[in-house]
């Protein structure tokens, strides 16, 4: 049985009329012909793969609506973000995948009429409204359920996939991809129709924001800190003042003493998140970057504290290699929070190194300023939890630390 081109068109045209701003991506997938893949599926240059049995009798609205969850996968770059994750077998892939599912079916009407299963935040017992990544992490998978919508929502290469396009092959190249993200952004920011889901408007939002590079930002707040810290100068009368000597001997009328200024040496904690869901491999790389930029301010030593839903060990290092990671469970910064600032001396400043998905404190615990790196990539259209106002934050990408932008 052959492919019906013109059920395809149907089902396209059907799709750009139901959803405008995808109109530039689901024209720019190169339709293949895959007899024997038993379903639909897309790769990672954006060619869609159908097998003629698993359509045939499919209406345009049931096929153009796989057409847009197919879509969602490239848009959102699944298939990037799956190979960050990495994945050691088959079962942790079709996990991966029914979390991808359930972040773009966030977003989809639920009358859509797909042919194929939909899966649910709830599916996976989670609660709408997240990323994928917490959907895999936290979310249960499904016991014998194989999902697989192809290596352009997951990242990992399928053996019946055509050769890619810098071999000769047809798709979409990466520099391509991310011209058509961008124009779709464009189409989303200019439709002011209500039924565009506010999700998506987020990530049109920031594909149209301008990145900052994390390490720029996060230096230039560490910086700022240590600077403020160190501009604190007070008088001390531990030595004596230089200009001592102007004064003159001394009189019948005793002995005057002039103070010096004194520069206080700045002291900071690191609060590091050691829960469940932080990736170990990521924790480290970061460590060892603020390591370096602490060295570059002067900083010789820090404190630092492993905390998860409480704080599991706290020490005082002076290189990133002295760090030992203790926890795995819950996560709750805010405890992390008031154990550095019961610290003697007290830190001057806080530097708190988690994935964003924890509790906060109202109100800033101490005095001393608190900077917050958010690490883990930051998918388009997506923010982590609200950082409280009295805390800097940055978001640390993974796994090459690449450009972000920072609240």
């Amino acid at each position: 049985m052959s492919l019906d081109i013109q059920q395809v068109a149907a089902a396209r045209l059907w799709a750009a009329h139901q959803f405008p701003y995808l109109a530039a991506a689901l024209f720019a997938s190169p339709v293949l012909e895959a007899p024997g893949l038993e379903r639909v599926a897309v790769d990672a240059w954006w060619r869609v793969h159908i097998d003629p049995t698993v359509v045939e009798g499919w209406t345009a609205p049931q096929l153009g609506s796989e057409l847009v969850h197919l879509a969602g996968h490239l848009l959102r770059d699944h298939a990037s973000r799956g190979r960050a994750i990495g994945f050691a077998e088959p079962a942790e892939l079709h996990h991966w995948v029914d979390a991808a599912d359930a972040e773009i079916n966030d977003d989809l009407p639920l009358d859509l009429e797909r042919a194929m299963a939909r899966v649910e935040p709830d599916d996976l017992a989670c609660e709408p409204g997240r990323l994928a990544e917490e959907y895999y992490r936290r979310g249960l998978p499904r016991d014998g359920f194989a999902n697989d919508c192809g290596s352009g929502a997951h990242g990992h290469e399928e053996p019946w996939e055509p050769p890619p396009p810098t071999e000769g092959g047809s798709g979409v190249q990466r520099d391509q991809q991310d011209l058509i993200r961008q124009r779709v952004a464009s189409d989303l920011l200019a439709d002011d129709s209500a039924d565009v889901p506010d999700t998506l408007r987020r990530w049109a939002e920031d594909r149209r924001t301008p990145s900052v590079d994390w390490r720029t930002e996060f230096s230039a707040s560490l910086r700022q800190a240590v600077a403020f810290t160190r501009g604190a100068v007070d008088y001390s009368y531990a030595r004596p003042s230089r200009r001592a000597s102007a004064i003159g001997q001394a009189s019948s009328a005793g002995v005057v003493v002039l103070p010096s200024l004194r520069k206080p040496s700045v002291e900071v904690a690191v609060v590091c998140d050691t829960s469940a869901s932080i990736d170990d491999d990521l924790l480290v790389s970061a460590l060892s970057e603020v390591d370096g930029m602490l060295r570059a301010v002067g900083t010789r030593s820090i404190r630092f504290l492993a905390c998860d839903d409480a704080v599991r060990a706290t020490t005082r290092v002076h290189q990133a290699n002295d760090v030992v990671l203790f926890g795995g469970g819950g996560t709750d910064m805010g405890v992390g929070l008031a154990a550095a600032f019961e610290q003697r001396p007290a830190p001057d400043v806080v530097v708190v190194l988690t994935d964003g998905y924890t509790p906060w404190p109202e109100a800033a615990p101490g005095r001393a300023r608190v900077i917050v790196a958010i690490l883990g990539d930051l998918p388009d259209g997506y923010r982590r939890p609200e950082v409280p106002g009295w805390a800097r934050s940055v978001n640390v990408p993974s796994p090459d630390f690449g450009a972000v932008g920072s609240r």
